[in-house]
């Protein structure tokens, strides 16, 4: 079959409504035959890559980590090839896999039609690429609305967060991992299946989207403007050092909380608490550089 992509953008995202013609364009003169759909959000997204999954053999998909997420249940189920347009805020998947964050050059990674398989995670049958998380991240994430996006750019995570944590409080949490069970006292618990997240944070300095595994850390700190003074070592994934962090690696993972608390699954909130996740292998097909 000739290469016939499924190009569909965010027109919602920062770069949206310009970037959606230049890619069709650019995908065109390379010689692929384009089939362009818009779409408003990521809960669109399922049944167009669906529908026309007889059809094409590429997704190309223009949008931030939300736009990837909302995709992943289709690219399971129809094994088409994810072709990555970083147009978002974060654009933490396509950094984790090194894909250019230039409009142009994202797209010769996916006409060069180079492939990688990577994991996704998956908490409550909900897949995720990069992190599932809970407490601290969910404020921030609800903090963290479309108009301040569009007004701040990566600017608007900062903002953000400084409104998360002055509400921030601790909680309690069970982790069941490898057969032991951990009582923790927490201002967050997030499960990473991926590199990076939240505009460029590391979830742990050695993992990656490939290896099989879960790397879970807990934020155990009393007081939540304690976060501040690591947040250098988040950057780098460094974290873990801090005795108040507490990591975990595995490839399953349950975990309970007295009341239901809502999950920030790359930037969407998806699920709630009680949480079982698990690594789905080589679940999707990338272009990758």
């Amino acid at each position: 079959m000739a290469r016939r992509a499924l190009l569909i953008v965010n027109e919602n995202s920062r770069q949206g409504q310009r970037a959606a013609q230049t890619a069709e364009m650019l995908l065109q003169k390379a010689g692929l035959h384009v089939l362009r759909e818009r779409s408003n959000g990521p809960s669109e997204l399922d049944a167009l890559i669906r529908k026309h999954a007889a059809t094409v053999n590429v997704v190309a998909l223009g949008g931030g980590d939300g736009t990837f997420n909302g995709a992943a249940h289709a690219l399971i189920d129809t094994g088409l090839t994810l072709g990555i347009l970083p147009l978002g805020t974060g654009n933490d998947l396509a950094r984790t896999l090194n894909i250019p964050m230039d409009l142009a050059t994202a797209v010769d990674t996916i006409v060069a039609g180079k492939t990688h398989h990577i994991d996704l995670g998956d908490v409550n049958g909900r897949p995720f690429f990069n992190v599932a998380s809970f407490g601290l991240s969910v404020r921030l994430t609800r903090n963290l609305t479309s108009d301040v996006k569009r007004r701040w750019g990566r600017l608007g995570y900062a903002i953000a967060l400084l409104r998360a944590l002055i509400r921030a409080r601790p909680f309690s949490a069970e982790i069941v991992c490898g057969g032991t069970t951990q009582h923790v006292r927490t201002l967050q618990i997030a499960v990473g299946n991926g590199r990076h997240y939240g505009a460029g944070m590391t979830v742990e300095e050695d993992a990656r989207i490939d290896d099989g595994v879960l790397n879970l850390y807990s934020l155990e700190f009393d007081h939540p403007w304690s976060l501040l003074l690591i947040y250098p070592a988040f950057r780098k994934g460094k974290h873990g050092v801090w005795k108040q962090v507490r990591t975990l690696k595995c490839s399953e993972v349950e975990i309970r909380t007295h009341k239901p608390r809502s999950i920030n699954t790359d930037g969407e909130i998806t699920t709630h608490t009680p949480a079982r996740f698990k690594v789905i292998r080589r679940a999707v097909k990338v272009f990758v550089p």
